[in-house]
Parts: C-alpha cells; sequence; structure tokens
C-alpha cells in the first residue's frame, strides 16, 4: 500500500442472487452447494437454443421498494436497491444531511435494463411511437441501479456506474476503493447488478456460442474447469458491498467485516470476446492487486475465480493464475461460484466479493459443484463438490469481460 493512503474495510453486505435472496442464504447455498440453475421460467424460451439460467427465485421486493416504484424500474435496478439498503443496514450506518455528501454509491452492470430496452422496442413496433413509455431511457441506461440507489439511501457522495462487461461490479468495488484511499469519501456502497435473462439476451450469448446448451441436464451445466465444460450459463441478481475508511468505520464502531487492500485492473487490447492465450492480462491484473495490497504470492489463501465454464476462459484464467503466483498456484485453493450461481455478468463480481468477505469470516470456502472430470488444462487445486474448513488470511477475486477487461481485488482478514 502506497504511504499515505487510508486503509479500507467491508462494514456491510447485501445479496441477491439465483440461490437466496439474502447475505445469509446466499452462503448457507454457497457452503451446502446448492444449485441455482434451472428452466427458464422469465420468458417462454422453448423456441431457443438454450433453455435454462441461473434465475432470481421468490423476490419480493415490497419491504425495499415502493409498489409504484418497482412497477417502472427495470428488474436489473430492483435487485442492486435491494442489495444496496441490505448492505446499509448491514452496516449499521445512519445517512443524515450531515453525512450525505461524504458517502457515495458505484454500482456497475454489464448491460443495464435490457429488459426494458426489448419491452419498449416491441411497443414502438406493434404499437406506435407515442405507446413508448416515458420513463424507457431511464430505465435502460446502465447507471440507474447507482442513480436509483443513491435516491433511495440518499447518499449524495461520489456516484458512478461502471459497464466494462463481466467485470463490471469488481470494477466499481476497486474504484470505490480507490476514492476511500484518497480520502474523497468517507464510505461507498457498491457492486454490480444484473438482469439479462430475457429473449434477446439469451439468444444473443447463445449465438455467440458463450452459452452452455446441457438442455437435457440444466442442473449439470455450469461445471467451471471441468475438462466436459461447453459454455456458461447467464445468471442474475446483484452483490453489494459498504466500504468505509478505517478511521470512519472505528470512529462509530462499525463492526469490520474485512479490509480490502488491493486492486489491479487491465486490458487485453486483444478481442472483442476472447481472452489473450495465456491469461497474459488476467495475470497482469492479479500481479497489480498483489503489488497495490503489498501482498506475497506466499500469503494468498484463497483465489475466487472468475470460473465461467467456457473452454477458453478457465484455461486462460488457470494460466494467469500460476503465472501471477508462480510457485504457489497449485496449493492455493480455487474455486468458481458461478457452478452455482451462473454468470451474473456484471453482477458477478458483487456477489463474489460478497463470497469472499464471508469465506474469510467463517472459515469456509465455497466449492465448485459438477467438477468430475478434472481437465490437465485446469490443474489447479479445484476445490470440488464440497465446500473446505480453511483458516483464511487473504483471499483474491478475479472477475474478465468481454472488450479484454481484467479485474483483481484483494481482501484481508481482520485480526
Amino acid at each position: 500500500m502506497v504511504e499515505g493512503l487510508q486503509r479500507v474495510v467491508v462494514t456491510g453486505l447485501g445479496a441477491v442472487t439465483p440461490i437466496g435472496n439474502t447475505v445469509a442464504d446466499y452462503w448457507e447455498g454457497l457452503t451446502s452447494a446448492k444449485n441455482g440453475v434451472e428452466a427458464i421460467t422469465l420468458f417462454d424460451a422453448a423456441q431457443h437454443a438454450c433453455r435454462f439460467a441461473a434465475e432470481v427465485k421468490n423476490f419480493d421486493p415490497s419491504g425495499f421498494i415502493e409498489p409504484k416504484d418497482a412497477k417502472r424500474w427495470d428488474r436489473f435496478c430492483k435487485f442492486g436497491v435491494v442489495a444496496a439498503k441490505q448492505a446499509l443496514a448491514d452496516s449499521g450506518l445512519t445517512i443524515t444531511p450531515d453525512n450525505a455528501h461524504r458517502i457515495g454509491v458505484s454500482i456497475g452492470s454489464g448491460v443495464g435494463g435490457l429488459l426494458t430496452m426489448e419491452t419498449q422496442a416491441h411497443v414502438l413496433k406493434d404499437k406506435a411511437p407515442g405507446r413508448v413509455s416515458p420513463f424507457t431511457v431511464p430505465m435502460m441506461i446502465p447507471n440507474m441501479a447507482t442513480g436509483l440507489a443513491a435516491i433511495a439511501l440518499g447518499a449524495k457522495g461520489p456516484s458512478s456506474a461502471v459497464a466494462t462487461a463481466c467485470a463490471a461490479g469488481s470494477n466499481a468495488i476497486g474504484d470505490a476503493f480507490q476514492l476511500l484511499q484518497l480520502g474523497k469519501a468517507d464510505a461507498m456502497i457498491c457492486g454490480g447488478a444484473e438482469s439479462a435473462i430475457t429473449p434477446l439476451g439469451v439468444a444473443g450469448f447463445a449465438s455467440a456460442k458463450a452459452l452452455s446448451f446441457r438442455n437435457d441436464d440444466p442442473s449439470t451445466a455450469s461445471r467451471p474447469f471441468d475438462k466436459t465444460r461447453d459454455g456458461f450459463v447467464i445468471g442474475e441478481g446483484s452483490g453489494i458491498l459498504v466500504l468505509e475508511t478505517l478511521a470512519h468505520a472505528e470512529a462509530r464502531g462499525a463492526t469490520i467485516l474485512a479490509e480490502i487492500v488491493g486492486y489491479g485492473t487491465t486490458c487485453d487490447a486483444h478481442h472483442i470476446t476472447s481472452p489473450t492465450p495465456g491469461g497474459v492480462g488476467g495475470a497482469a491484473a492479479m500481479r497489480l492487486a498483489l503489488e497495490d495490497g503489498g501482498i506475497a504470492a506466499e500469503s494468498v489463501d484463497y483465489v475466487n475465480a472468475h470460473g465461467t465454464s467456457t473452454p477458453a476462459n478457465d484455461s486462460n484464467e488457470t494460466s494467469a493464475i500460476k503465472s501471477a503466483l508462480g510457485s504457489r498456484a497449485n496449493d492455493i485453493p480455487v474455486s468458481s461460484t458461478k457452478s452455482m450461481t451462473g454468470h451474473l455478468l456484471g453482477g458477478s463480481g458483487g456477489i463474489e466479493a460478497v463470497a469472499c468477505v464471508l469465506a474469510l469470516r467463517n472459515g469456509v470456502v465455497p466449492p465448485t459443484i459438477n467438477y468430475n472430470n478434472p481437465d490437465p488444462e485446469c490443474d489447479l487445486d479445484v476445490v470440488p463438490n464440497t465446500a473446505r474448513e480453511l483458516t483464511l488470511g487473504t483471499v483474491l477475486s478475479n472477475s474478465f469481460g468481454f472488450g479484454g477487461h481484467n479485474v483483481c481485488l484483494a481482501f484481508r482478514r481482520m485480526s
């Protein structure tokens, strides 16, 4: 860590996921190897090449969002605001007129309000321009989860929304971390939110050959690092953290869940969807996070992998981990929680950061489910199918996105 920068800690968590709509339920799902992948119910997928996804089930925002607002907001915004409210309540932080300008929001999203865009495009085509909803533009733009969370919480500090595809949630957390290090804010509510399980979203990813097509057995479709993996499973939801400067958290007597100590971000500058062969960009982001946090490779106890279950990502990420962590790489437990939650795109970094903090707190490494056929090209210590109890001091969270975006976040247990 650069001398003079403020230390930053995690004081609150929120989660809306395919395996649980609260942090407690999400963690229970992760540690019990719960599978969130089922047949699509959000629309009629009978004609689609891929007919399954990891949907958020039994989602009821009524305790968090006014009914009239819920009818107008895009689904990704609802997820983001509910998770943000959960995280703020968990932190015990009260936003008042006196501190509002020192508390900000940063929520990333890969595609924003795709459902709104798609629905209103049909209105335009089938009805008339004048029938298009006046909420179309506000609800489809990717910054609106941030905007609505700030409005709902009264947070008037730094406000931003990152749109770096599947790295967006992690970039949002990393950017918030840096603002706090520099003293530009006292607290940041940050993470990712996504809801792209729509006819266009599923068809688009399917046409790109990015999805698994195991329609005969969806529950086994997300199988990161497994030799028989054939694509990712699209998921939805939101994960939000409350970050504070250590000084601010201590001054108000907050419960500190973990410390965030490192952030690395790079770009492959290689291809619109494919990673650089050999995981060069991902390895560079990991090394930057280690350097930023003053962390030796020998101190890393767990890596929450990007682990999408696509052939190219998982082999390239294996190379990246080996390159960044050297001789220690094969001894460090690695898991992909996407095996249970599916791939939340821009929301993934948020829920995976939540998982990392909980792993530190509870001394448990979540498993990679559906891992039955080890791949020689992915020869890491992939925690298979059952959670592993392990005392953790430092953990890394990887997120890589279309466009070549790479992010690594480093968290440390507070002693």
